[in-house]
């Protein structure tokens, strides 16, 4: 069956706050200029907001700037923080940094706790008035080029095949989406993107990326334990008894609910640390649990990050399009920010896009003005106050984040350090082999505070169909047994929050390793942190992986 074909001007591959950004702005500027401009936005979750996951506190900065009237519209905004602490944990203990000693960057009054899969929602909605063509449940699965190489547009993967590669009875090609110019906004470690990236040479002189690993529940609490507007950060316990760097969000908002999450960088060395059972094990501190007793978890997730800041954001254009958002990579990491900044830059390839095609381009260039105009903007300068902290972290975490405070304040002070600190290696280079190391014993979840990976999946709601192709795919089928096992324990087990990874014994009595590929969250870790770099994430059926309500 040959595959049907659409032609747009723009095309926005992901649905999220860079995608539905430069989608209204490229309405309102068509609007504004009397110059017609056709936009589809294509997203693989079931729904506009169904893989969002993200704190979230929000800095209004960039909404404020692409709709001044968000609240008069009804925006899902507001709860505004209250009070904003920031905890250093020990065992059971803590001990609260005073917020006259915090960077003014690190200061969240002004900024609103929300759930960034409602704005999402809402965002669509304006996008849509503006006559954007949306399509969730499509996946961006193959980049489509012209003759001469550059980016024609991208085909939406095939439905109905079957585990065995087979067309089943409901077999339908993927759609081809042709555009003079495409924009990628697929979010962290995005399958395109990645792809993209090494054909074009997008990361040529810029560090590697780094990455964390976000793990979120969202609960409704005690309403005697709930404090509307409470922004709490955390560093030191438990990460501080596997020597590995991350920290804590807990935010209270809207009806006695608490966003609680668990950051761990992916530069970890101890093969055994287990991102999900470190999460489980926070919340079992006491200035924590107050909180929670008493409580209801009502959902979980998990998604990469990006954390290598300016230092390694790639150049943002090929021949037809560029990158916008998290596909590349403009992540706050101290504030835990990042969608002031997406929402920016769709925006500013918004612009860049409308004005080539106002002035008579038909695509297959490079949207040049894209890249001056982010340079030119706050989200350089955002980046640029914050990009020795991360870094400094190799210094270990009290002196790395003490480096990292001192930093941003002399930035405050109008004083910029003339240096720029490197990141030297890329997340899966820094695992060491597991004979280094004693296994981790973690505590058994006791279904009160801490809980086990398959009911957390659950409360993910995702679902794949089960006869499709199993969409993590590996290089070489050998390497996880053969390789991985006797040298790091294979730590797919562990660094997986979803459970999708497992080493069974076959009937022989051999290890076998297996892919449970229905519990996909689409976090992306594994096709980061994979010592030998042999999982490559792509998409599975549209429509499929977790179903977040209000994440």
């Amino acid at each position: 069956m040959a595959r049907e074909s659409m032609e747009y001007d723009v095309l926005i591959v992901g649905g999220g706050p860079a995608g539905l950004s430069a989608a209204i702005r490229l309405k309102q500027l068509a609007a504004e200029r009397n110059h017609e401009v056709s936009v589809c936005v294509i997203e693989k979750g079931s729904e506009l907001g169904a893989h969002i996951l993200s704190g979230a506190v929000v800095d209004p900065i960039g909404l404020n700037e692409l709709i001044p009237d968000w609240k008069e519209k009804g925006a899902p905004i507001e709860t505004q923080v209250t009070d904003d602490q920031f905890l250093f944990l020990t065992k059971g203990n803590s001990y609260r940094f005073p917020n006259f000693l915090m960077p003014p960057l690190m200061n969240n009054h002004g900024n609103y706790i929300v759930s960034l899969g409602d704005v999402i929602r809402w965002l669509g909605q304006q996008a849509e008035a503006l006559g954007v063509e949306i399509y969730p449940g499509f996946a961006g699965a193959e980049v489509l080029y012209n003759e001469d190489g550059s980016v024609k547009g991208v085909a939406t993967g095939d439905m109905g095949i079957g585990k065995d590669g087979k067309h089943k009875d409901n077999y339908t090609p993927g759609m081809e989406l042709h555009a003079k110019y495409t924009l990628i906004a697929e979010g962290v470690r995005g399958s395109l993107a990645k792809l993209l990236m090494a054909k074009f040479d997008l990361r040529t002189g810029v560090d590697p990326q780094k990455f964390g690993i976000g793990l979120k529940e969202l609960w409704q609490v005690d309403p005697t334990r709930f404090k509307k507007g409470l922004v709490v950060h955390s560093q030191g316990w438990p990460l501080s008894e596997t020597g590995s760097h991350g920290g804590s969000f807990m935010y209270h908002f809207g009806d006695n609910l608490v966003a609680i999450g668990f950051v761990i960088h992916l530069e970890y060395e101890n093969p055994y640390l287990s991102p999900f059972d470190e999460f489980q094990r926070f919340k079992t501190h006491p200035d924590v649990a107050k909180y929670l007793q008493g409580g209801k978890r009502l959902a979980y997730g998990s998604r990469a990050i990006n954390e290598g800041g300016v230092q390694s954001v790639p150049k943002l254009t090929f021949p037809g399009g560029a990158l916008i958002g998290c596909s590349a990579g403009f992540v706050n990491l101290p504030r835990i920010k990042g969608s002031h900044n997406a929402i920016k830059s769709g925006m500013l390839a918004a612009e860049a896009a409308f004005e080539a095609l106002a002035g008579g381009k038909t695509g297959g260039d490079e949207l040049i003005a894209y890249p001056v105009k982010v340079k030119a903007s706050w989200i350089w300068k955002d980046l640029d106050k914050v990009r020795n902290v991360k870094p400094a972290l190799q210094w270990g975490t009290t002196l790395g984040t003490l480096y990292g405070g001192m930093d941003m304040w002399l930035h405050d002070l109008g004083i910029r350090v003339p240096w720029t600190m490197r990141h030297k290696k890329a997340d899966h280079e820094c695992l060491r082999p597991a004979a280094e190391f004693q296994p981790i014993q973690y505590p058994k979840p006791d279904g009160v505070l801490s809980f086990d990976k398959l009911s957390s999946v659950f409360l993910s709601n995702t679902n794949h169909e089960e006869d499709q192709p199993v969409h993590l795919k590996l290089r070489d089928p050998s390497i996880p047994i053969a390789v991985n096992l006797p040298l790091y324990a294979e730590p797919a087990q562990r660094y997986c929050p979803a459970g999708v990874y497992e080493v069974v014994t076959s009937d022989n009595g051999q290890p076998r390793f297996q892919i449970n590929a229905q519990n996909c969250v689409h976090c992306k870790t594994c096709d980061i942190k994979d010592p030998a770099q042999n999982i490559d994430w792509t998409t599975p059926e549209g429509g499929g992986g977790p179903n977040y309500p209000n994440m």
